[in-house]
């Protein structure tokens, strides 16, 4: 019996210590962890609903109406990945971001589809409401056209 209980916690230690390595990092209450989650559930996660939660109202109803993240984001974002990984641009970063209520977030996007390396990167307008950061805007991306 002891060495049930033995193997037990051991198995349960082993397990607690397996995660989600793609899960964003960071103050959670930052525009750019926001806007990191976002992209997330969009292209990792491939979850429409987690990522309206992550949006305005005005955002929201337009993602509504692309029906899928992978409509969503090959239409209105202009980007296409398999897997992606998501970075803060922390070039320009203000500290005073965090005390206002609107901030530009500028994200590195690193991904591949159909095996081939994309590098690419996006500004997002955030807006901060009742103490929490959403998803206001997707700036187009200036050097598309």
């Amino acid at each position: 019996m002891k060495l049930f209980a033995l193997i037990l916690a051991c198995m349960t230690l082993f397990l607690t210590g397996c995660g989600n390595e793609d899960a964003g990092r960071g103050d959670k209450d930052t525009p750019g962890y926001t806007a990191t989650m976002y992209f997330d559930a969009l292209y990792n996660r491939k979850d429409m609903n987690a990522a309206l939660k992550l949006a305005t109202p005005r955002l929201a109803r337009i993602m509504r109406s692309y029906g899928t993240p992978s409509q969503f984001t090959r239409n209105l974002v202009n980007m296409q990945f398999d897997h992606v990984t998501i970075e803060l641009d922390m070039t320009n970063k203000s500290l005073r971001e965090q005390y206002g209520t609107n901030a530009k977030v500028n994200l590195i996007f690193t991904g591949k589809l159909h095996g081939d390396q994309i590098d690419d990167m996006r500004s997002v307008q955030m807006i901060k409401r009742k103490g929490d950061w959403y998803v206001d805007k997707i700036n187009p991306d200036p050097y598309a056209r």
